[in-house]
């Protein structure tokens, strides 16, 4: 090839180079609208099979980490979405995931610390103007679920009034904002309340010991042969041993002893006497990794994930001095929850898949 024909291939690659660099924005915009085309007509479970899909939407706790929102766990039930306990933050990443609110058929809380029901005003405010929702979001959840939710609906209000008188009642209708309380009884013993019966699709709560907070529960969730199970915040309990028997995955609450101890001490030196309380405090209300890992063996479950992570892990490698000797004591997968993992049970099926939502 001639000098003059190598040059001149140059010379038009620094010409599309430069026009593309000149029209980078007009090519932002085109490639926004695609992926606005795609995301809004897409649905919760596009692509995947049909199966019971459970998500983590945050997998944090009260305590700030930037790579974790506030505890939510999503579930896709064939082309169902349910979510169980609603954290700050975690109804961005509902969205981001591609698990729009206003596509969430019904909202279970486990108890009524903050950090479970501090995103839930957004998600029913979401479910309402994102969907043109005509009925209020169900949200299911023990006695006292009706202050919780009555009081979120107070503060969004004037919200409500404002949304109304800007978009109309076509656009986001009256009746359909907020949600409605739906309350279940529930003893300390191992009675479990089933609060959806349907052939294919059965959801139970169950009672946990989260002491001195009182109702708290767990969740069991069942679509076409498989079951998953959710701890809430709970210390190790003889009632979610019995709950995830043979479960194929069981998402479980953990706080490293080990780390929180570190916690601990560091606030002693600080001379934080009301921190020193807390990090002591906390340990008696939750459930070390080890403690869980020999749970889940005991149970006979199939796949571990852990959530609401506490402390949190600013770093990847600290995940090892968090799990401890869990891969050990538990011959079957354990992962430390990320917000976006997902664990997908595909229906007629004994597959075990992860993926991630979050890109």
């Amino acid at each position: 090839m001639s000098k003059r024909i190598v040059l001149a291939l140059v010379g038009l690659v620094v010409l599309a180079l430069s026009a593309a660099w000149l029209l980078r924005g007009e090519i932002a915009l085109r490639a926004m609208a695609r992926a606005m085309d795609r995301n809004l007509a897409a649905a919760p479970a596009d692509g995947l099979p049909d199966g019971l899909h459970v998500a983590l939407c945050g997998s944090g706790s009260p305590m700030p980490d930037p790579t974790r929102a506030g505890p939510c766990t999503a579930v896709l039930a064939g082309e169902r979405l349910f979510v169980f306990d609603s954290g700050a933050g975690s109804v961005r990443n509902l969205t981001l995931m591609g698990m729009a609110p206003a596509r969430v058929e019904r909202v279970f809380l486990t108890h009524f610390h903050s950090d479970h029901i501090d995103g839930l005003g957004e998600l029913m405010l979401q479910h309402w103007a994102g969907g043109a929702a005509k009925t209020p979001v169900p949200v299911h959840g023990p006695t006292g679920v009706e202050t919780v939710v009555s009081g979120l609906m107070t503060a969004y209000g004037p919200d409500r009034g404002y949304r109304i008188a800007h978009h109309g009642e076509a656009v986001v209708p009256p009746s359909g904002f907020g949600g409605e309380a739906r309350p279940f009884a529930i003893g300390t013993g191992p009675a479990q309340v089933t609060l959806i019966d349907e052939p294919d699709l059965k959801i139970r709560a169950f009672p946990v010991d989260h002491a001195p907070v009182s109702p708290a529960v767990g969740y069991i969730v069942e679509y076409k042969g498989r079951k998953a199970v959710i701890s809430g915040d709970t210390d190790i309990t003889a009632s979610v041993e019995q709950a995830a028997r043979n479960a194929d995955l069981l998402v479980h609450e953990a706080l490293s002893l080990r780390l929180v101890g570190l916690q601990k001490a560091a606030a002693e030196r600080a001379g934080r006497a009301n921190l020193v309380k807390i990090f002591a405090d906390i340990t008696d209300y939750h459930a070390d990794p080890e403690a869980i890992a020999a749970l889940a063996g005991r149970a006979k479950v199939r796949y571990l994930l852990l959530t609401h992570i506490v402390p949190p892990l600013p770093l990847r490698a600290l995940e090892g001095p968090f799990l401890g000797d869990s891969r050990k004591i538990f011959d079957g997968p354990v992962r430390v929850g990320r917000d976006g993992d997902m664990i997908s049970l595909p229906a007629g099926s004994a597959d075990i898949r992860h993926t991630h939502r979050l890109r």
